[in-house]
């Protein structure tokens, strides 16, 4: 590089191109990559190739030191490799989620049973009769139908005896259905019920997307606990290591908060900064991973115990996640489910 060059801070963009990281490491198809690394972009500013394992994904991005490309369908867990003039780069690993199953319409979170079957909803659009509302996924990934007379099936949770409870955002209740798929109602008059959480000494909570989070004690009797925001969608809950409720319930605004309510019903702001922050679970170690965007790239975004957030996941239209009981975790988007293979063990619902 000539003096002139270093003067004017310019780099060498005709060598071997090197990728250094990958980040993040994770993604859905249609997610969004951020490669960094060495003579990322050939000569002449023309855009590099960007191929994940054989199928080759488009550049939305290039610089020298960075692409940013979306993972194509047909992608699968394996390598990245960039090619510039001719030159390919080292080859560098991603894992993506594979599909289970698609043509559903989860809102909110699935729910896994302790023996890793798999529930997720078809909620439909308002005051819409569909003819499945949950479908259960076995563990060799066969689909059938599970509940069929339900309006809008919502948020879907289970407690420690193995029964699922459901909200309806149409019938403004929760219901309580068996293994058997017997349905009872158990709590009416929730508004527009979303999201629903357990904590460890079985409380129910639901949000009512109008503005009211209420705790149902179990004996049924039914307490306010906390009043938020409305949101445009549905609140999302989900129980911290400590006992705290987390609330998610997007608003108009891109930089959504998630709030944190302690036991005695005390409300505070856990994090702020997310876009449309939907499904949430927490991981062992007290790190909570939400659906949402970051700084305007969407995914899984954890964040620690400190406040810390980064996109773990890449993905597009990602409503809610469950961690299975094998280090793996399912994914759902307005439209399927997905499972990526994640290291990472969720927290259990505590033992009284």
């Amino acid at each position: 590089m000539s003096i002139s060059d270093r003067l004017l801070g310019k780099k060498t963009m005709n060598g071997k191109p090197h990728i250094e990281a990958v980040s993040p490491a994770f993604a859905l198809p249609g997610g969004e990559v951020r490669i960094t690394g060495k003579s990322l972009r050939p000569a002449e500013l023309r855009r590099p190739s960007v191929r994940f394992g054989d199928v080759e994904g488009s550049v939305l991005i290039s610089s020298d030191e960075f692409v940013v490309a979306r993972v194509p369908e047909g992608a699968a867990t394996g390598p990245v490799v960039v090619g510039t003039n001719g030159h390919q780069s080292n080859a560098h690993s991603i894992s993506v989620a594979v599909p289970i199953a698609d043509g559903l319409h989860p809102v909110a979170n699935p729910a896994i049973d302790q023996a890793g079957n798999l529930f997720v909803t078809f909620s439909g659009s308002r005051g819409q009769k569909v003819p499945v509302a949950i479908f259960k996924i076995d563990t060799d990934y066969k689909l059938t139908p599970f509940l069929n007379e339900m309006m809008n099936a919502t948020a879907i949770a289970f407690d420690r005896r193995g029964l699922l409870y459901v909200s309806s955002r149409n019938d403004e209740a929760v219901y309580q259905v068996t293994p058997d798929g017997s349905v009872k109602p158990y709590a009416e008059g929730m508004g527009v019920a979303t999201g629903i959480a357990f904590d460890r000494d079985e409380n129910l909570y639901v949000g009512d997307r109008s503005g009211t989070i209420f705790k149902i004690a179990r004996d049924r009797q039914i307490f306010v606990f906390a009043t938020l925001e409305p949101s445009i969608s549905a609140y999302h809950l989900a129980i911290g290591p400590h006992g705290d409720l987390f609330v998610t319930g997007p608003t108009t605004s891109s930089f959504d908060s998630i709030y944190k309510i302690d036991p005695h019903g005390s409300l505070s702001t856990f994090y702020r900064g997310l876009g449309r922050p939907q499904g949430m679970a927490f991981d062992i170690a007290g790190n909570l991973y939400v659906a949402a965007s970051l700084s305007g790239r969407r995914g899984i975004v954890k964040i620690t115990p400190q406040g810390q957030a980064s996109v773990e996941v890449a993905g597009p239209g990602l409503v809610g996640l469950a961690f299975s009981p094998h280090k793996s975790a399912v994914l759902a988007t307005t439209g399927a489910v997905h499972q990526i293979a994640w290291n990472i063990e969720g927290l259990p619902l505590p033992p009284q």
